[in-house]
């Protein structure tokens, strides 16, 4: 029964890791900008559907309208920040060292506005349990989480492989330099990029917080965990990315039965560091 909960509660939260997972891994395949920054515009859509709903906005219209928020803030970390790198010829390494002095404004932003304590949405419904099938519960919150982040998943999917600009994403992130002499204009594509990530990170960053609460410095380790999958999973495979994010999850979740909390995480962690010695590309590498 314990067994069952447990798994059934990392599937919920490792969606909502897995959807992080694919934004990032998305964001990286075609800009190649490890882009660190994604873990503010994770922690602000929460920020923003709170202030909303706090104020009567339903929850559904919060949701959009902090997406919306999302996508601007994500487009002009690209237009004015990584896009300006990239015609100076910046390093890698300077480029990191942008997004994480952009993360550390967008959080310390945060907790001057709202207050580094923890917040917690007002909804009624989140917090109602509902009991399932086999003695499962599960909290209002959990189920809109793991019903719209695998609906999320499967949207990206069919995005990335039927739409025409999800080819011309995908025609990019293959060779950014035929890209450009075919006149697919990667800068363009590369903003459309940013925008849709951070129209999907903000999904789990206002569905989580409704279970546990907000804090400015919260995004930080599902940016971590969802790293790991992408890496894991293979850069370039959003299916993998995905998948990866949510065996963590559930790995350490079932670890609990056998050992303490504060060492689930660090043994789970390990597990993947031993996998990436022997598959260092992945294990579902995109071609």
């Amino acid at each position: 029964m314990l067994a069952l909960q447990l798994l059934v509660n990392g599937i919920v939260t490792g969606s909502a890791l897995g959807v992080v997972a694919v934004s990032f891994a998305l964001i990286y395949a075609t800009t190649r900008v490890f882009h660190v920054a994604h873990a503010g515009v994770y922690t602000l859509g929460g920020y923003l559907a709170w202030s909303l709903m706090r104020h009567g906005v339903p929850a559904i219209a919060a949701l959009l309208v902090a997406m919306a928020g999302c996508v601007v803030l994500g487009s002009l970390i690209q237009i004015l920040l990584y896009a300006r790198l990239e015609r100076r010829g910046a390093a890698q390494l300077v480029v990191l060292i942008a997004s994480l002095g952009a993360l550390a404004v967008i959080q310390n932003l945060i907790a001057a506005i709202y207050s580094p304590d923890i917040l917690n949405f007002s909804a009624a419904w989140a917090g109602q349990v509902v009991a399932l099938p086999g003695g499962l519960r599960l909290t209002g919150a959990q189920i809109a989480t793991v019903v719209l982040d695998f609906a999320a998943f499967g949207a990206t999917l069919v995005f990335a492989h039927r739409t025409l600009l999800g080819k011309r994403i995908r025609a990019v992130a293959s060779n950014p330099f035929l890209a450009e002499i075919t006149r697919l204009e990667p800068r363009r594509v590369h903003v459309y990029v940013m925008a849709i990530a951070s129209a999907l990170v903000c999904l789990p960053g206002v569905l989580g917080p409704l279970d546990y609460g907000l804090q400015p410095y919260g995004g930080v380790t599902p940016l971590l965990t969802a790293t790991i999958a992408m890496i894991a999973g293979g850069i370039g495979s959003l299916a993998g990315a995905f998948g990866l994010a949510v065996a963590i999850v559930v790995l350490q979740n079932l670890a609990l039965l056998v050992m303490p909390g504060e060492w689930s995480i660090g043994v789970t962690f390990a597990i993947f560091v031993v996998f990436m010695l022997f598959r260092p590309r992945g294990l579902f590498a995109g071609k």
